[in-house]
């Protein structure tokens, strides 16, 4: 199965989110905060479609063996403090929307990044990282990191992640197809980074 075609539309939009980071950058530089070894990103909780996923394994794979192994430490940790995350937002038994902000506020650190406080896979990091320090619009709210330098009562420019998840779950449905997959629905799984790079590629989809 080649799927070339589609990681290649996949680093479309990659190339997309970079710009649009680098024109805010340009704009209001007064307002990003981010440099070297700012790791806030690194342990916000989002979850990767399909098609990022495939991405991101496949770069996964290609790290020393060290480097592999020690990411995959990371992530059971981070899997056990996402179980626990889980189990807090049933027993408090919180409503859909709750249970989004309580995701936007809990802290997670990343399989990837690693004891220097930089992630492995800096050029192949996800969407979700790329824009994390500008503003953006997540189901319809804008939202933006809290060390970012962005002022309430102004406006600013948004890039609208909602558009580009839609865009991501319609390459995870063509990426389904072309494994002769029957369950479409299964491109709005949301896979933690931590299970992408323990999974063997052929499982992810």
């Amino acid at each position: 199965m080649s799927i070339t075609h589609l990681l290649q539309r996949y680093e479309l939009l990659v190339a997309k989110a970079d710009q649009a980071f680098q024109k805010m950058k340009k704009e209001f530089p007064e307002c990003i905060k981010c440099k070297p070894r700012c790791s806030d990103c690194c342990h916000a909780l989002f979850g990767l479609f399909l098609i990022e996923a495939v991405y991101l394994k496949r770069h996964f794979d290609k790290l020393g063996r060290k480097e592999r192994r020690a990411a995959l430490l990371r992530g059971n940790k981070a899997d056990k403090e996402l179980k626990k995350f889980e189990k807090r937002l049933q027993t408090n038994g919180k409503a859909p929307e709750m249970g989004t902000e309580s995701l936007a506020r809990e802290r997670i650190r990343c399989p990837l990044l690693d004891d220097h406080q930089v992630c492995t896979l800096y050029f192949h990091r996800p969407i979700t990282c790329r824009v994390y320090g500008i503003p953006t619009a997540i189901q319809g709210k804008a939202r933006v990191c809290g060390k970012a330098g962005f002022k309430s009562g102004k406006t600013y420019p948004i890039f609208d992640l909602d558009r580009a998840y839609q865009e991501l779950y319609v390459l995870s449905g063509e990426l389904l197809k072309e494994a002769g997959r029957r369950d479409p629905e299964r491109a709005s799984l949301l896979l933690s980074v931590s299970r992408v790079i323990k999974t063997p590629p052929a499982e992810l989809v």
